[in-house]
């Protein structure tokens, strides 16, 4: 049974949302992958510490989905065995005056991860060409555009370059970037709306603004899709995950992450010779004590 999904969902070449699946779960039982999830959760805690020790590179995991497609439960159930002090979660919301009054990745360089830590985004600086082009409209709060019109084809094609820099500035500075879309069908996330409208533990979760997005569907597939296309390069890989099984997207999107980490070529510090002498005396000081 082939249990490792790292590299079936990284965006090669021409990427089409219709022939995405949002269902695929390979072999495996809900049951399998949950174990399955449980083993792999144990190497990403190695990494992760020894990412914290090594303290030359950084991570930094990019989370793209519609409503209801899992990435609060993803953060909680990939990263949850790590320890906090690696590990930074931004959720990015509507822009502030503040930021509004900076360019649109200003808010998101302030949030990256230092050497030696995780970070990661829930929603991102992607959604300047994801809700921004479905809602262009959005964009006059830059206070830089006097009117809708002047969001044309060029406008797009300006911002996806700048996020391409973006990312590539981060690579070539030691930032490995993974940016995973959590596929979710139409009908799924019908399916997940009414539970959190059905189930009262899950009210708080529901909010009526997610009936308005849910009408435009389509339209954001179609953003989606441009945006993978655009800005899925070696230095800043897309990964398109299925994600109508929350449990499979989980172990998907976990070996992702360690792959990633594991190409870092993390090493713990080694000490000096020096330092190893006051070892040595430091534990002969120690085990003298009475």
């Amino acid at each position: 049974m082939d249990t490792n999904f790292s590299d079936d969902f990284l965006v090669k070449g021409k990427f089409s949302i219709k022939k995405a699946s949002t269902e695929y779960k390979g072999k495996l039982t809900k049951e399998e992958g949950e174990q399955l999830l449980l083993n792999e959760k144990e190497k990403l805690r190695e990494l992760q510490e020894k990412l914290y020790s090594d303290g030359s590179q950084s991570l930094l995991v990019v989370l793209q989905a519609m409503d209801a497609a899992g990435k609060d439960s993803m953060i909680e159930h990939v990263f949850g065995g790590v320890n906090p002090q690696g590990c930074n979660v931004t959720s990015f919301k509507t822009p502030t005056s503040k930021e509004y009054a900076h360019d649109f990745l200003w808010r998101h360089y302030l949030a990256l991860p230092q050497k030696g830590m995780i970070g990661i985004f829930n929603r991102s600086h992607y959604e300047s060409v994801l809700v921004c082009k479905v809602h262009p409209e959005y964009n006059l709060s830059e206070k830089t555009w006097k009117s809708v019109k002047d969001f044309d084809d060029k406008f797009w094609e300006n911002r996806y370059e700048s996020i391409r820099n973006f990312e590539k500035h981060l690579a070539q500075n030691g930032t490995t970037v993974v940016k995973i879309f959590l596929n979710v069908s139409k009908d799924e996330q019908k399916k997940r709306l009414l539970d959190r409208i059905n189930e009262q533990e899950k009210n708080w979760k529901f909010s009526a603004a997610d009936l308005p997005e849910r009408a435009l569907f389509d339209k954001y597939m179609e953003c989606y899709e441009t945006a993978i296309n655009e800005t899925s390069k070696d230095y800043a890989p897309w990964y398109v995950l299925p994600a109508d099984n929350k449990w499979f997207a989980r172990v998907a999107a976990i070996q992702i992450i360690i792959d990633a980490l594991e190409k870092m070529n993390l090493q713990y510090p080694k000490l000096s010779e020096e330092d190893r002498k006051d070892l040595e005396e430091a534990k002969k000081q120690l085990e003298s004590e009475k």
